[in-house]
């Protein structure tokens, strides 16, 4: 059995300044709605899955961003339940949890780090 992580396949999403200060917005990448959150007043970029796991709703895009004891997070626009954004974990405690992604900045272009679409399940 293989258990090494893989690289990820880098998807260029957007340009920086496309992106709203302390905020996110969402990008579809193979048919996935991904999150994607620039927290400027830190000059951190983190991203995740645009679901809902509560709700099923594609709204964390919109979701207010922050921290949590060090812990970056977006909570919920429809519920107010946060979730890390480095972890994907439920900060409130719940079993719930979100997908998580790499971010990369180059060249002024925002790219997320994917797995091989050929490769998935």
């Amino acid at each position: 059995m293989n258990t090494t992580a893989k690289e990820p396949v880098w998807i260029p999403v957007s340009t920086v300044s496309e992106f709203p200060e302390d905020g996110g917005v969402c990008a579809k990448v193979y048919g996935e709605q991904i999150a994607i959150f620039h927290f400027s007043s830190r000059n951190e970029w983190y991203a995740c899955e645009n679901k809902c796991p509560h709700t099923g709703d594609m709204v964390l895009a919109r979701g207010m961003i922050g921290d949590s004891q060090g812990e970056p997070k977006v909570a919920c626009p429809m519920h107010k339940k946060s979730f890390s954004l480095r972890t994907g974990a439920c900060i409130s405690g719940e079993e719930y949890t979100v997908k998580t992604y790499p971010v990369h900045i180059e060249d002024g272009t925002v790219y997320i780090g994917i797995e091989d679409p050929g490769t998935q399940g």
